[in-house]
């Protein structure tokens, strides 16, 4: 017995972890255990109706059996299912193919559905065998209480099925929807830290919200349709006032069929008792015989008499049975046909329509154990209506602490008015409106009343700042959305009729610059002031390229020509040799304060201070208090005079975390200063350029910042030649003279490569990364070497020097690059942008990754080092093979490339910019007719 209850708990224990690790701390595997006990209680009742008799000692002897032959895997798997259906799915299958498109996932219902047609049938077809199982252990004819237990668990199987697919898939249903509201938070904080308004903020955590279901069933944000579906049915908000009147409607019918059917409930024909006594006479003994309870004593009496000689008469009568019906003799003697009404002949169906059936549940509420169940589903039913009601309640507090600690700032001064022609505006009833009028109108806030030219005007004159644009238009009557292109529209004409620079900006009011199909609520207050338009950037994709074993196309924003058909030849050679390689070496953003001391001793105090282990704590944990995310790694000081720098490395989730860290910063330096006994410290500037941001920095190539990568790849020699038209040798030589010695003799700062440059700045335009960290980001040192595989190098059973190997006929072409600064995030940004967050979703590393904070932003910098290395490994073979010259004729011109040229005849200059890629590249594409693009080389 010992050991069955400890096996029992045993599996309460594994439950508790199992639900751990699928991202659930204690409320899933509790609400699983509650599921249960309420399968018991109705099994139990259903049992005990059914008149199968139930003791204490067959419950505490069965249940931790049960327990433990059952278990809790079947809600697991549903979890587990549900959870990973809420997940962001990868963009293709591990093993590099494509993979199979899974359904999409709209909502949360609909997660909820593909995870039950997922797993339902096996879930529910392990209840029937069990149950199959359990039945027939309960017609078999085991006495010591085996069939009765039997029956109970059959009957607790079947309601925790029934439990688990309508009470706990609800359970999930809130699970998600708080891992929404954690998501969209966590999102929206950290757009803020990141410097992002708190209104685009808060729009950009609503982008990755699950969407409502709308009437054609198609997910959608519409603020118009304001439907979601409800068990398949499409509900409208309005919906909710009729189904509370339905429901307060259905109690009163409730009622009034109560006092229509009390002249009913005297009658005794009983139509449900014989058949469900017939039920349990399957299961139960018989009634009691008296003849058989008095067996003995009847003996006694017969041998008695028959050997006295005398004839006994004996009366046999049925037992007594007690029953306590009323607690108190006032309501015994209140009604004189209760005893009638109580009799256990009367009709039950009767009993159900009518009143008994309020009557019972609120007699069942003395139950001492229906009564604790009823106070722990209420104190359940609190804390998780507490915790959804405090999600938007630390929301309002935010947005007001946010609005009240900000600090007014104090507007931009407007430009001095100035003297225009005044064009004549006419008014509905055919006068023009004066320009007092219109200042009226706009003090007013009827800004959707003046039509352009008056906007344009008051704008001229002063009276509307440019910046302020956005927010003077904004009105309840229109559309943020229209009201900042409004904004954009007007500000084009009032750049182009400024007179100070007329003379240059008076084409931008009708120039080709496209401004209208933006999303500037996205940009308004996160990445552009004074928007006049868009510049369009042509978009192409390289690859597919294998990047750690998943198939991926590269994006690519460049206006120079062969550079995405370079990389995707690249990606051809290297997926042919199984894919690139990455590892990451470290991931921690850098901000480098300057402070200052009034001697050198003094500094030279505070920096033994910053690098002792009380120095580091303290400060770790005045910085790790200002963000859920950064979190300081190490602090690196040195000293210039009196100058004190300090480099915090931080990890700053997936946001590249720059405004994240100078928060920190200074938190941390103002606990330097305050507490640290430092009061004399005066702090220059929180840069102090020895991050280093936006410029080349031994300390960047040297210590690293952002995340530091490493990708390698091995090309077989035949693909060196099929594909790249060069060779082994040619390209290890070409990378020594040219990547390696070439960049020494030119002094080159974390330059040892061909053109990182190119494919970050391509591959950052079009993910939203912040193009002035390609200076940093493109640090790079490209590596090549002739690999041999070691089972091709063993001769005599031992393995051949490294110095055999590397010169080996016929071997392998080995590159690598090692960028230590790629300084890339997928959320904040250039990132919140539609068109740059659609292609993080091609990447599939949008936004925050739901379980591991900063997984997505490492995984890009994977992606920007794999896809360096495809376009290093192109521009070298075009290079090894001597390509360049002819590219400049063949490929390079406009105009159609004249008959080769003698040995004598000049070359012809070309009629385009010219290029190491499009020129190298382009000869080796005409001179070998090789198809570039990523259609052909699949071909």
């Amino acid at each position: 017995m010992a050991l069955g209850y400890v096996s029992m708990h045993l599996t309460f224990v594994s439950l508790f972890l199992s639900l751990r690790r699928l991202g659930s701390k204690s409320w899933l595997a509790a609400t699983v255990l509650i599921s249960g006990g309420f399968a018991f209680l109705f099994g139990l009742l259903v049992t005990t109706a059914l008149g199968v008799p139930i003791n204490m000692v067959l419950l505490s002897e069965g249940l931790p059996f049960l327990v433990v032959t059952v278990g809790f895997e079947k809600p697991i798997i549903l979890t587990k299912a549900v959870l990973e259906r809420s997940r962001p799915q990868p963009a293709a299958a591990p093993n590099g193919s494509a993979a199979k498109p899974a359904t999409p996932v709209r909502s949360i219902q609909d997660a909820i559905q593909q995870a039950v047609e997922a797993t339902g049938f096996g879930i529910v077809r392990d209840y029937l065998i069990e149950i199959a199982i359990l039945v027939a252990g309960a017609a078999s004819g085991i006495q010591g209480g085996l069939r009765q237990f039997c029956f109970l668990a059959a009957w607790i199987l079947f309601f925790d099925c029934l439990l688990l697919f309508t009470f706990y898939t609800t359970i999930l249903c809130i699970k998600l929807e708080i891992n929404r509201i954690k998501r969209h938070i966590d999102i929206r904080k950290t757009l803020e830290e990141e410097g992002i308004t708190h209104r685009v903020a808060e729009k950009v955590a609503s982008t990755s919200d699950w969407p409502r279901m709308n009437f054609d069933g198609k997910g959608g944000n519409s603020k118009t349709s304001g439907a979601t579906s409800i068990f398949g049915q499409k509900v409208r908000a309005s919906s909710i006032p009729k189904f509370k009147f339905l429901m307060v409607g259905g109690f009163v019918l409730i009622n009034l069929l109560n006092l229509a059917t009390i002249p009913f409930r005297n009658r005794q024909d009983g139509l449900l008792m014989p058949v469900l006594s017939k039920v349990s006479n399957v299961l139960s003994p018989v009634p009691i015989d008296p003849f058989k309870v008095a067996e003995n004593g009847l003996d006694v009496i017969y041998v008695s008499a028959k050997g006295q000689q005398v004839e006994t008469l004996v009366t046999v009568l049925p037992p007594m049975k007690y029953q306590l019906e009323y607690p108190s003799a006032y309501y015994g003697n209140a009604n004189p046909n209760v005893d009638r009404l109580l009799d256990t002949d009367y009709n039950p169906v009767l009993d159900v329509v009518g009143g008994r059936v309020l009557e019972s549940i609120l007699r069942s509420l003395d139950d001492p154990i229906i009564s604790k169940w009823i106070i722990a589903a209420l104190i359940l039913s609190l804390i998780l209506n507490g915790y959804l009601f405090n999600a938007a309640r630390w929301s309002i507090k935010e947005e007001q602490s946010s609005a009240s600690s900000t600090p007014s700032e104090s507007p931009t001064p407007a430009p001095a008015p100035v003297k225009v022609e005044r064009k004549p505006i006419i008014k509905e009833d055919g006068t023009p409106r004066t320009l007092e009028e219109c200042e009226q109108m706009l003090k007013d806030k009827l800004v959707t009343s003046l039509d352009d030219e008056e906007l344009i005007e008051l704008s001229l004159r002063g009276k509307i700042p440019g910046y302020a644009l956005e927010k003077t238009m904004e009105h309840e009557s229109i559309t943020r959305l229209q009201a900042f292109t409004r904004a954009v529209k007007l500000r084009r004409a009032v750049v182009a009729r400024n007179p100070v620079t007329a003379a240059t900006s008076a084409s931008v009011e009708n120039s080709k610059l496209p401004y209208e199909g933006m999303n500037y609520t996205l940009v308004h207050g996160a990445c552009c002031e004074n928007v006049i338009g868009f510049l369009p950037l042509p978009l192409g994709v390289a690859g597919p390229l294998v990047i750690d074993g998943q198939s991926l196309f590269i994006p690519m924003a460049t206006t120079e020509g062969v550079l995405v058909a370079s990389t995707s030849r690249g990606c051809k050679a290297i997926n042919a040799g199984g894919g690139a390689t990455t590892v990451l070496t470290a991931d921690g953003m850098t901000r480098g304060p300057c402070v200052s001391f009034s001697s050198v001793s003094r500094a030279g105090e505070a920096k033994l201070w910053l690098d002792s282990e009380e120095g580091q704590s303290i400060m770790k944990a005045a910085f790790n208090s200002t963000s859920r995310f950064a979190r300081l790694q190490t602090m690196k000081t040195t000293l210039a005079g009196t100058n004190l720098y300090i480099r915090f490395k931080t990890t700053t989730g997936d946001a590249m975390g720059m405004n994240m860290i100078s928060k920190g910063v200074e938190k941390a330096l103002s606990v330097m200063a305050n507490e640290a006994g430092f009061e004399d410290m005066q702090t220059i500037s929180v840069s102090g350029n020895f991050c280093t941001d936006k410029k080349a920095a031994a300390v960047n190539w040297i210590d690293g910042r952002g995340k530091s990568v490493v990708a390698e790849a091995i090309i077989p020699a035949n693909v060196v030649k099929s594909v790249l038209k060069s060779d082994v040798d040619s390209m290890v030589e070409l990378n020594i003279s040219k990547n390696l010695i070439g960049s020494a003799m030119a002094g080159a700062l974390g330059g040892f490569n061909a053109h990182a440059s190119n494919i970050v700045t391509a591959l950052f335009l079009a993910t939203g990364q912040d193009p002035a960290q390609n200076v940093e980001s493109s640090n790079c040192i490209t590596i090549m070497k002739k690999y041999v595989s070691p089972s091709l190098c063993i001769h005599n059973g031992t393995f051949s020097p490294i110095t055999n190997i590397l010169s080996s006929v016929g071997g392998n072409l080995h590159i690598s690059v090692s960028m230590p600064s790629i300084e890339v995030g997928t959320i904040g940004g250039g990132t919140i942008l539609e068109g740059q967050g659609a292609m993080l979703d091609l990447l599939g590393v949008r936004g925050a990754h739901p379980t591991n904070p900063g997984d997505n932003s490492r995984r890009l910098a994977r992606i920007v080092a794999a896809a360096v290395l495809a376009g290093e490994l192109s521009l070298c073979a075009a290079l090894a093979a001597g390509h360049l010259v002819r590219a400049h004729m063949a490929h390079n011109r406009s105009a159609a490339p004249a008959a080769p040229a003698s040995s004598t005849s000049p070359t012809a200059p070309p009629t385009r910019s010219v290029t190491p890629v499009s020129a190298a590249v382009g000869a080796a594409k005409s001179a070998n007719n090789l198809a570039m693009t990523a259609v052909s080389d699949r071909k």
